[in-house]
């Protein structure tokens, strides 16, 4: 079987090595062994995408309006009231993204009802990347908010080669959670890996090929 390959990023890019972290935390959270495993919640993406490609289409329609119909056709009440929806629905965009999503890049909820949010950004000229957390209870009060930040060089080798094991091992120790997630995954594999998922399916899967 071919091994996987490797995946590398441009080092002096702090835009792709910020991608290709934040990627990596969904397969992470989502992975994690029961009951600690996050669902993750795509409620304000979807929210975004909606918006987003209603004022495309309304764009699209009054440009074919213009093209086909005529200027005259332009000026119906119907064709000013699209473009007015149109700059509404882009001024609300704009402050979802801004305002709501404001660089969250993954959001989960746990069986048992907790919820955690988080939001990655790059400090300006230097290799640092920055995570505020924010863990929240079934009844939403705050378990644990916290701001933490870790240099790309301890999961990027120096040729740009991604290694999700710092990344993930950063994490447990930074966030309560994830640690005890951690500690879980440590039991279940043996102390083999304390920070990689545990599939249910996979372990289930292992048992019938005994």
């Amino acid at each position: 079987m071919a091994s996987a390959a490797v995946q590398k990023v441009p080092v002096y890019s702090p835009n792709d090595l910020k991608s290709t972290t934040d990627d990596a935390l969904t397969p992470y959270l989502s992975t994690l062994p029961k009951p600690y495993t996050f669902k993750q919640d795509h409620f304000k993406t979807n929210v975004r995408f909606i918006v987003g490609y209603s004022a495309v289409a309304i764009a699209a329609f009054t440009f074919y309006a213009d093209r086909k119909l005529g200027w005259e056709a332009t000026q119906s009440p119907w064709i000013l009231a699209a473009v007015g929806t149109y700059f509404v629905l882009n001024s609300f965009l704009t402050y979802w993204i801004w305002g709501v999503e404001a660089s969250e890049v993954f959001r989960g909820v746990r069986s048992t009802g907790e919820t955690i949010s988080i939001r990655s950004s790059v400090k300006k000229n230097t290799p640092l990347y920055k995570l505020h957390i924010q863990y929240k209870s079934a009844s939403n009060s705050i378990l644990q908010d916290k701001e933490i930040e870790a240099s790309f060089t301890a999961w990027f080798s120096a040729d740009g080669t991604f290694h999700p094991e710092p990344l993930r091992k950063w994490l447990a120790k930074e966030v309560d959670v994830l640690r005890l997630a951690a500690q879980e995954t440590e039991k279940k594999t043996g102390g083999v890996a304390s920070v990689v998922g545990v599939q249910e399916g996979e372990s289930k899967g292992a048992k019938k090929r005994r």
